[in-house]
């Protein structure tokens, strides 16, 4: 086996581990994606020690987003019952925190490289996706992540990750990139409004940059829009104007769907001495945290149908947008190689000719070479060498038409696949279905044949399977007891009656 594959190999093993104890239902998943790798190493959508199971996060995944000063960090802390993360009005932690239980009684913070080289954790390899959009930032990525461990028995199975505020000026750009990142990777995420600052002001960046990217997205259900603190609003003429005017202020942005909260911390409440108006706040405040917690709770669930979502969405991506995206640039491409060869090779004919009607090898129509009138064997090695000559020169002409061809599109086929949002690497596969060997007239990208098609359709198939497997353990719209608990009772009474029948004759 070749060592990246053996890197692979060791990666999906260790996964398989974890998960016959975690979650044995996913296990067979991971066999899955294993099928999944092999279709894409050999298109070349994959290449070194590339894995689709490692382009997601098999642990469960909970995002906490929103601006500096929301209640970010003390919803968290008070959530796993423990100060790890900071609190305070102004920005006191610039960092993404990955949060995760661990057995040790005291918590521990690792650099983000932790995070950045463990193919486990949400962040692998994220300090590269820094490099693209920041020129220099990959090297500093402990400025952007670190990882903080917690023996709080409400961490035990899934991931918190507190984020910095959307309205950050430093680091924005490759900030943003991150929190692009999370939310695809989330099962769940809290978006965080601070109800001291509800105008639309106030929540210009958080508006623009994630609610207008998310009410179009498919899996909007993971949503959770908080409105904290709003204790502070207490002493208000009208405290139901704040929360109004912060639905507002999201349905003009066309957030017009979806669940709103609204909360405050009760260790960090301001008092409220109207005891009528206190009943209603708390009655309001627990209502909505026990939803948010039981959302939170349930994210292992989610995880688990996020996983096989991604498995399936792979599976279609290669097979109905990868693969004719290739497709599509490789007739781009052949048409440009023909033209580029009649074009090109039209003048090399145009100079020929003028050439030897410079020279007078022309009489009439007849063409007359200077050699044509000499004999002996010299005269035919002489034309035979010409001849092998030019049939060199044209075959150099036509690859390097291909070359420069197959460049030429690289660019277009590289913003395609990255605003299709398409895993591996088109780009590169295109390039391998351009390579020399590879007639220009062959239709099918190289290594997309019965055996791939057979395959995906085998992954899809198994995704069914998963997908029924997960009902069947969490639902059961019947009602009835199941086959396997039943079937016993059921032979034990034909036993019974049988010696029953037997004892009587």
């Amino acid at each position: 086996m070749h060592p990246a594959g053996q890197v692979i190999e060791a990666r999906l093993q260790h996964l398989e581990s974890h998960l016959e104890q975690e979650n044995p239902i996913l296990l067979s998943t991971v066999q899955s994606f294993r099928v999944l790798d092999d279709v894409a190493f050999r298109l070349g959508l994959l290449s070194g020690d590339n894995s689709f199971a490692t382009q997601i996060p098999w642990w469960p995944l909970i995002s906490v987003l929103g601006t500096f000063s929301a209640g970010k960090s003390t919803f968290i802390n008070h959530y796993i019952g423990d100060d790890l993360q900071r609190s305070g009005n102004q920005a006191v932690d610039d960092k993404f925190t990955v949060i995760c239980y661990s057995k040790e009684a005291t918590a521990h913070a690792l650099p983000g490289v932790a995070l950045d080289s463990d193919p486990r954790f949400p962040f692998y390899q994220m300090s590269d996706e820094i490099e693209k959009v920041a020129k220099g930032e990959g090297d500093r990525i402990d400025a952007y992540l670190q990882l903080k461990t917690c023996p709080s028995e409400k961490l035990r199975g899934k991931i918190l990750i507190d984020s910095p505020g959307f309205d950050a000026d430093a680091q924005r750009t490759s900030t943003l990139r991150i929190t692009d990142h999370i939310i695809d990777l989330s099962d769940l995420v809290l978006v965080f409004f601070d109800a001291r600052h509800p105008e639309p002001g106030a929540m210009q960046d958080t508006l623009s940059h994630l609610i207008e990217r998310t009410i179009n997205r498919n899996d909007t259900g993971k949503f959770l829009y908080i409105l904290n603190q709003i204790d502070t609003t207490a002493r208000e003429n009208n405290p139901e104007d704040v929360i109004a005017a912060w639905q507002r202020a999201l349905g003009e942005r066309g957030l017009t769907a979806g669940r709103f909260y609204a909360i405050y911390n009760p260790e960090a409440a301001v008092p409220i001495d109207d005891e009528a108006l206190r009943n209603r706040y708390e009655t309001k405040r627990d209502i909505d945290l026990k939803e948010i917690h039981s959302r939170m709770e349930e994210v292992e669930i989610e995880r688990a149908y996020r996983i096989v979502g991604a498995l399936e969405k792979t599976a279609r991506d290669i097979e109905e947008r990868s693969v004719p995206l290739i497709t599509a640039t490789l007739q781009r491409w052949r048409k440009r190689v023909l033209w580029g060869d009649g074009v090109i090779m039209g003048i090399l004919v145009l100079v020929l000719l003028g050439f030897s009607i410079n020279a007078g090898y022309w009489q009439g129509l007849t063409f007359t070479p200077p050699w044509q009138g000499q004999e002996g064997n010299a005269n035919s090695l002489l034309s035979w060498v010409l001849l092998g000559f030019f049939v060199v020169a044209l075959t150099a002409i036509h690859f390097g038409v291909r070359a420069v061809a197959a460049r030429s599109l690289l660019g277009a086929i590289r913003r395609q696949a990255s605003k299709a949002d398409l895993k591996g690497n088109p780009a590169t596969a295109f390039l391998r279905s351009t390579k020399p060997w590879r007639s220009i007239f062959r239709k099918n990208p190289a290594g997309w044949g019965r055996k791939s098609r057979r395959q995906l359709r085998e992954v899809l198939q198994s995704t069914d399977t998963y997908i029924q497997t997960l009902n069947d353990q969490f639902t059961n719209p019947s009602g009835s007891e199941k086959l396997l608990e039943s079937e016993p009772q059921r032979n034990n009474t034909e036993t019974e009656v049988e010696l029953e029948e037997r004892d009587s004759a």
